[in-house]
């Protein structure tokens, strides 16, 4: 199976064509470039949006199991927060009883935004694969959530 080239100089990539780690990085790579040239003038990442959705939809929500379901680095997340926190869309607490952990509420402003930006993200979310028919569409994000589950520690 070949990878699809953008380039009229392809290159052999022998097994590496077919790697699935591989696959979902040029998968990634390619939406983001859609994303980023439809919507790059819009100032959201798709990795705030959702941090911001999961915020607004989990009031409250410790920092460090939002790391872990979103699998992002602690180090990453304490700057994306930060971030969030600067721009007042989300706010930060330490709850009196467990010093060490934060809470993460969403402000305001913050659920505005996420009310503006969520039809048009989910369009662009929805709009992906489109030359893939509903089927095919249906049975790839089954086989996304059975991989994820697949290399999930216990």
């Amino acid at each position: 199976m070949d990878v699809p080239h953008s380039s009229s100089n392809a290159i052999n990539l022998g097994r590496l064509a077919t790697d699935i780690g591989f696959l979902l990085r040029l998968a990634q790579v390619k939406v983001y470039e859609r994303y980023f040239r439809e919507y790059g003038d819009r100032h959201i990442k798709p990795g705030e949006f959702s941090v911001l959705w999961a915020i607004a939809h989990n009031p409250g929500v410790r920092q460090n199991v939002l790391c872990q379901e979103l699998i992002i680095k602690r180090s990453h997340m304490t700057k994306l927060v930060r971030s969030l926190e600067d721009r007042a869309l989300v706010s930060r607490r330490v709850p009196d009883e467990d010093r060490r952990g934060v809470e993460l509420t969403i402000t305001d402003k913050g659920q505005t935004l996420v009310d503006e930006i969520a039809p048009w993200f989910f369009a662009f979310e929805d709009c992906l694969g489109e030359k893939m028919n509903a089927t095919e569409r249906e049975k790839l994000k089954a086989q996304l959530l059975k991989f994820i589950a697949s290399e999930t520690e216990d």
